[in-house]
């Protein structure tokens, strides 16, 4: 067991690393990491990476603060609104099949990668 938690640690310290270094949600790591290698549903998996997340953000958040790189005001006013989002996303993905839930996460993340290498 010691050997398994070493290792899920190791997986939070690189989406860890991810988040703060590329300012992405450890998710894009985490979902495909939980589901692949430690064997958790897509819903667990996505219910557990926003737990995670909140930590993470805010530790990253932190560190940009002091270097003040962080708009506070448009952080203030993305929250109110990811709160409300958050809420009725999280209703909508407890009804739809893990399936169509892991297909819907891959095309999600293959476009924000094509969004970034091609360009915008």
């Amino acid at each position: 067991m010691e050997v398994y938690t070493g290792r899920i640690v190791l997986y939070g310290v690189l989406a860890g690393v991810l988040s703060g270094m590329l300012g992405i949600g450890g998710g894009i790591v985490l979902v495909p990491v939980m589901v692949s290698l430690l064997g958790l549903s897509q819903h667990e998996a996505h219910a557990t990476s926003l737990a995670v997340i909140i930590p993470t953000a805010a530790a990253s958040a932190l560190v940009y603060g002091l270097h003040g790189q962080l708009d506070f005001s448009v952080a203030a006013m993305l929250t109110a609104g990811s709160v409300v989002g958050a809420a009725v996303g999280s209703r909508w993905m407890s009804k739809i099949p893990a399936a169509q839930l892991k297909r819907m996460f891959g095309v999600f993340l293959a476009l924000v990668g094509l969004r970034m290498v091609v360009g915008g």
